[in-house]
């Protein structure tokens, strides 16, 4: 799966986690137009997150991305919970979430397509299936761009 670089992660996680949160998973990409890049770390924790907790961590982990330094250039830092579409990162994360809808978007076309939403089903080593109107395909994680859980009410 495409996402932060594992300095930047491994550097959030050692801020992240003793403060008593989840590290659910760190985005980084160069924004167009506007210039510079955007770091979103998105954190959880059983009670749910607040405003609070954002700021939080977005203090803490701002010194540890002072000191340590990894980005060059400009960049603004955003720190949020995962939402009702939570981002799914891991294959941990696609088990955990077992039996739920998401949305896929491959870095390049299988089957002709790059987006695909269903349920997701079984694990395999390197993929996860999934059920999408009676047919099931599979998509390896390595293909993976971005994936989201879909809310259902």
């Amino acid at each position: 799966m495409q996402h932060a670089d594992t300095r930047l992660t491994r550097l959030a996680r050692e801020v992240v986690e003793p403060m008593g949160y989840e590290l659910v998973g760190v985005d980084f990409f160069q924004r167009g137009g506007r210039g510079g890049a955007l770091l979103r770390v998105y954190i959880d924790r059983e009670q749910g997150i607040t405003l609070d907790d954002c700021a939080a961590v977005s203090h803490q982990l701002s010194g540890a991305l002072d000191v340590e330094d990894p980005i060059g250039g400009e960049y603004d830092l955003e720190v949020s919970s995962p939402g009702l579409d939570r981002p799914l990162f891991t294959p941990e994360h696609f088990a955990r979430f077992r039996g739920h809808r998401v949305k896929i978007r491959l870095v390049a076309k299988q089957d002709g397509r790059r987006s695909f939403e269903g349920i997701i089903g079984e694990l395999q080593e390197g993929s996860v299936s999934l059920e999408m109107d009676g047919t099931v395909v599979e998509l390896p994680f390595a293909a993976v761009e971005s994936a989201r859980l879909v809310p259902e009410f």
